[in-house]
């Protein structure tokens, strides 16, 4: 019975090569991604061939295959040291899948065209050239001119080799003593004229190209340092990693050139040498590393955290590269003859089982290997129980799946945004902005003409400014309506805007009575005698109602009506009712109204299409009181499409509620520029409101209740938040009242907050005196170097720098040696690395020395 064991990690093995080579990424330019290997020198393969290739693979994820496609191979009279593969384009040749460098075993570096080898052509070399001095065994790309190669190999020899002048190398300066091997170089990836180099004795050289000369060297004080890899911090100029190859310090230690003293961290997890590193441009939080405890290492370099172990074989490891194409896959090269291609983002084991079980049928197919003629039966692998597993390995996800920027909406308008780019030196922390976003500026304009309106009561100019600017005969009378409100005489005012003037109608009562005087004895008849004897009687015997019911019967209707003045009130109310009811005339109502003062039932009963004459009726005889009651019988005209008219009577009545109702039915509520213009009318009705009664309006209704919570919504949602608290009701909606003070208590504590993600305040300096003492005698001299030393300082430092040595010496003074380390940070940060390289490194180390001593 077969038992089979699970694999304790999940396995992220995306291809392999089987060869014992060393191997080189196609640039990040050039798709499809290519690995390009060369047969590594001084190793030998499973069948100890003698002979060499340079081969150029395929990456093909879709394929499932654990196999690479071979693109292309070339029999070479080379092995190889280092391999690599830069973008160069060459003004005079065409070069569509960039440049191949090696470094060979014998000083030779020689260029190949790695197009020509996957067309299958012989001519492949570009050119070489044998100026060094033993094994080529360091190689890298300038990234901002990719024409320049630099390269190491014995006797401190560097060369920078210009890809279009090949034959003349130059150096970057007189050659570093004493002599030794070159196993390192690499170019800076922030500033294009730095490189840096190393050597197995642990001591790293600084270059810069436009002066030609050795700027700085940094060594581990340890002398154990075997340096077997370096490379720059894609993003820190001043920062690089230096790896360790001894098995008595397995280290990697990272330096900052600002502060070159001692390491400015270490990684210590692997327990045996490291055979090489590779820093991810694409993330400066990965850095992976491969050592003789036949591990590979991901780390964290700012935190020396190790992110992640990846599973590899039994045997060493001995190159390790990042794809600058796909940032997530990685390469590592073992001394068993394989090169892996894995991913950092996950994987499955079954790729890898599956190649297994194919190796082991086609070693054997299906023939007995001890010979006994038997066939053997089909390979039948055991499958794990355990259910299948995808693995993250990192704890968080890598920065080229981060979002680059982001923002979100919050309460009042605010746009929280982030950008995840690197800080610059002068801004060492990332900044969450928190802005206000306009979207509204007309409806903004109009709320703050509103609300200053309402600060400074000009409600007659802002009537005054709507009706110049009303888009139509409904809003210019409207307008004018509510205009009235706030001037005297109002109900004389809105008689005229309806139409009744008091003196155009005296003109033509004058002219009318002019007519009559002269018809006047034409239409004189005398009365009838019979009629005149019985009322005669009725009078002589004091029966008033029997003389009145005589006139009434005879049309004699003044008659009628001054009798019955005589006969006393009862009589007279009688005589008014007979008198309306026999009356047909076009005015009969309305003089029975005026006379019997039953104007609700007119209001009720008349044709609405003479609204007019109704408003204006209530207008002139309405007591105070029951004014704002009768124009709200008017209401009646919204049900006979005359909602215009019913607007005018709401608004004459004072009822907001129904102002805004028959509004609502007619506007779009969801544009701003709409809910404003039923805020301003409703808004001025209500001071007109509390202006005639002399006291608040009444309740809000519902419906104005929700208007005007939708216009808070709406000035908050703008960043308005204190006007947005002026237009909520007192009553139901307290609780939103509530709510956007909490808000805006919050959003202003964030405020202060922010203005905290970029003011940090020094440390405060103690109040203590402190007194001088004298400087003893035999010290003076120290006085006395040092003063002059720092006169002929003054006068080849920036006047920033020599600004900041006077912050620190008064930091000094008063024993606040932590300030004095900040502003020395600030210092070196925002500084020419050349000026301050010298002497600000011992400074530190004096500052830090005195605030540990507490002197």
């Amino acid at each position: 019975m077969t038992r089979y064991c699970a694999p304790a990690r999940c396995v992220m093995k995306l291809k392999e090569i089987n060869r014992t080579a060393i191997q080189a990424w196609s640039p990040a330019q050039h798709h499809p991604v290519y690995l390009a290997t060369g047969t590594s020198a001084q190793q030998l393969d499973a069948t100890f061939s003698t002979s060499a290739s340079l081969e150029i693979f395929e990456l093909d994820l879709a394929e499932h295959s654990l196999d690479m496609k071979s693109s292309g191979t070339f029999s070479s009279p080379h092995r190889y040291h280092k391999l690599v593969w830069g973008p160069h384009e060459s003004d005079s040749e065409d070069f569509p899948m960039g440049v191949l460098i090696a470094g060979g075993e014998n000083g030779n570096i020689i260029l190949y065209d790695p197009s020509k080898i996957v067309s299958g052509s012989s001519e492949v070399v570009i050119d070489q050239s044998s100026k060094h001095t033993g094994p080529v065994r360091a190689l890298d790309v300038n990234s901002f001119q990719t024409n320049l190669v630099a390269s190491g190999a014995n006797e401190s020899e560097i060369y920078i080799w210009d890809l279009n002048s090949f034959n003349s190398p130059m150096t970057p300066g007189p050659k570093s003593q004493p002599l030794e091997d070159i196993s390192c170089v690499a170019w800076n990836r922030q500033v294009q004229h730095i490189l840096a180099s190393a050597s197995p004795s642990g001591r790293a050289s600084v270059w810069d190209l436009r002066k030609n000369d050795l700027i700085i060297k940094v060594s581990d004080h340890s002398n154990r340092m075997h340096c077997s890899g370096l490379a720059w911090n894609p993003d820190v100029a001043t920062q690089l990693v230096l790896a360790s190859e001894d098995d008595r310090m397995p280290v990697i230690q990272m330096w900052d050139l600002r502060f070159a003293t001692s390491p400015l961290k270490v990684l210590e997890n692997h327990t045996r040498g490291v055979l090489a590193i590779a820093w991810s441009l694409a993330d400066p939080e990965l850095l992976l590393s491969c050592g003789k405890d036949n591990r590979i290492l991901c780390w964290n370099p700012n935190t020396a955290e190790v992110l992640y172990e990846l599973p590899t074989s039994t045997q060493w490891c001995f190159d390790i590269q990042w794809c600058p194409r796909n940032p997530a896959v990685l390469s590592a090269a073992s001394f068993d003859g394989h090169i892996s291609v894995y991913s950092i983002m996950g994987g499955s084991n079954d790729a890898v089982s599956s190649r297994q079980a194919d190796q082991i049928s086609t070693s054997f197919g299906n023939l007995d290997p001890f010979g006994t003629g038997q066939t053997l039966p089909p390979l039948q692998l055991p499958h794990s129980t355990a259910a299948k597993t995808s693995v993250t390995p990192l704890k968080k996800p890598p920065k080229w799946i981060r979002r680059p920027v982001g923002a979100s909406f919050a309460f009042g308008g605010k746009l929280v945004s982030l950008d995840n780019s690197q800080p610059s030196q002068q801004q060492q922390q990332h900044v969450v902005r928190i802005s206000q976003v306009v979207t509204e500026t007309t409806f903004l304009e109009r709320s703050n003409q509103l609300q200053a309106t309402l600060s400074s009561g000009s409600f007659v100019e802002f009537c005054q400014t709507k009706i110049s600017a009303a888009p139509n005969e409904f809003e210019r009378t409207v307008w004018s309506f509510l205009k009235v409100n706030f001037e005297s005489d109002s109900r004389g005012k809105y008689l005229e805007l309806l139409g009744y003037k008091k003196e155009e109608l005296a003109q033509k009562v004058s002219f009318r009575e002019q007519s009559w005087n002269v018809f006047a004895f034409v239409t004189l008849v005398n009365l009838l005698v019979d009629v005149d004897g019985l009322i005669t009687q009725a009078l002589l015997t004091g029966d008033f109602e029997s003389a009145v019911d005589l006139c009434l019967h005879d049309d004699r209707m003044a008659d009628s009506i001054i009798l019955a003045i005589a006969g006393g009130p009862e009589l007279l109310e009688k005589t008014q009712k007979k008198y309306f009811s026999k009356s047909q005339s076009k005015i009969s109502k309305l003089i029975s109204a005026v006379v019997m003062k039953d104007w609700r039932n007119i209001l009720e009963t008349c044709d609405l299409h003479s609204w007019r004459e109704s408003l204006a009726a209530v207008m002139t005889y309405a007591k105070p009181d029951e004014f704002s009651s009768l124009c709200g019988e008017l209401d009646r005209a919204e049900d006979q499409a005359l909602q215009t008219q019913a607007c005018l009577c709401y608004i004459c009545a004072g009822s907001l509620e129904k102002l805004v109702t028959s509004w609502a039915k007619e506007q779009d509520s969801h544009c701003p520029l709409s809910l404003q213009d039923l805020v301003e009318k409703v808004v001025i009705l209500q001071q007109a409101v509390e202006k005639s009664k002399g006291s608040a309006a009444s309740i809000v209704g519902p419906l104005l209740a929700q208007k005007m919570s939708q216009y808070a919504s709406l000035l908050a949602s703008q960043g308005s938040l204190d006007t947005a608290l002026s237009y909520l009701p007192n009553t139901d909606q307290q609780y939103v009242r509530e709510s956007i003070t909490t808000f805006k208590k919050i959003w202003c504590m964030e405020a202060v907050v922010n203005l905290f993600p970029t003011l940090q305040p020094l440390q405060s300096i103690p109040t203590e005196k402190i007194t001088k003492k004298p400087i003893p005698e035999e010290h003076l001299i120290l006085k006395t170097t040092f003063e002059g030393l720092i006169q002929k300082c003054l006068a080849a430092l920036s006047p920033a720098i020599v600004g900041g040595l006077h912050n620190i010496a008064q930091s000094i003074e008063s024993r606040a040696y932590t300030d004095g380390l900040g502003i020395h940070t600030h210092i070196v940060s925002s500084s020419n690395f050349s000026e301050t390289s010298a002497f600000m490194p011992v400074l530190k180390v004096v500052l830090t020395q005195a605030n540990k001593l507490g002197v």
